[in-house]
């Protein structure tokens, strides 16, 4: 069967766009197994002559990145999973819970989703400051442990829990926590997944909050700590890649991994009410 012609049109132009996110992406893996000079060597070149390590070797080695990705590590997952617990409590609680004042919350919560983050950071930080926060982990973790956007996108997938099923288990007399983690959570399981991803890579990649809370060096995540790579190694555009694609392995990893879950929670994300 012969595809229409707009048809061929639209997948070559989705085609075209698909390789040209991905060039710059191959680029920088490519060029952080170049040897030091060749990225920058006229005329460009897109494959490394011999590849080499070198410049990976040396992240660790020379310039002990290894406690910064212990570090991107532990803030991530903590984030991560304090976030899920909270979110999944008050989306689960805004969608299916009856209380006093339930929509004008929720209503003034979506409202606020319009204020950009930047505006809440200086008072936030004052916050931070007079509970002795500042320049330690929990100063990093404390903004992620809750968002708007995590509470009502459970919202959004809780709202298609049938009320027949939570009523039947609490005339067994389940209590709501045991509705909560025997009922709820695995029902929740496709937009948590992706909910999760969500907070995963926005704390992975996050580098302008830890860099206004941490001073201490040995604290500084992966983002903050490649920054301050490039002060010092500017002109090594090679050792700058491979800190790049360190950067950005995790997170494509977690990605494939949960990809399918991921899907499923995004799609979810359109019943109403």
């Amino acid at each position: 069967m012969r595809r229409p012609p707009a048809t061929i049109v639209l997948h070559a132009a989705l085609a075209t766009l698909a390789i040209a996110t991905l060039l710059p992406l191959l680029w920088m893996v490519s060029a952080s197994l170049m040897a030091a000079g060749e990225a920058t060597a006229w005329p460009p070149r897109f494959v490394p002559r011999i590849p080499t390590t070198e410049h990976y070797r040396a992240l660790f080695a020379r310039l002990d990145l290894t406690r910064a990705l212990a570090n991107s590590v532990l803030l991530a997952t903590a984030v991560t999973a304090v976030s899920l617990l909270l979110n999944s409590l008050a989306g689960y609680a805004f969608a299916k819970l009856r209380f006093r004042g339930r929509e004008p919350i929720f209503r003034l919560l979506l409202a606020a989703l319009v204020i950009p983050a930047q505006v809440a950071m200086l008072p936030l930080f004052l916050i931070l400051r007079e509970l002795g926060l500042i320049n330690t982990y929990f100063g990093v973790i404390v903004p992620g442990m809750a968002s708007i956007f995590g509470i009502f996108l459970v919202r959004q997938y809780a709202l298609s829990i049938p009320d027949s099923l939570l009523d039947a288990a609490r005339v067994d007399g389940a209590g709501e926590w045991r509705i909560y983690w025997s009922l709820v959570v695995p029902f929740l399981q496709p937009v948590l997944v992706t909910l999760a991803l969500f907070t995963f890579m926005g704390t992975w990649n996050d580098f302008l909050w830890p860099l206004i809370v941490l001073s201490d060096a040995r604290l500084y995540t992966l983002p903050v700590a490649l920054a301050n790579l490039l002060g010092e190694h500017a002109q090594d555009t090679e050792l700058m890649m491979a800190g790049a694609v360190l950067t950005m392995l995790p997170v494509i990893a977690a990605f494939l991994g949960l990809q399918r879950y991921y899907i499923e929670g995004i799609m979810s994300g359109s019943v109403k009410e």
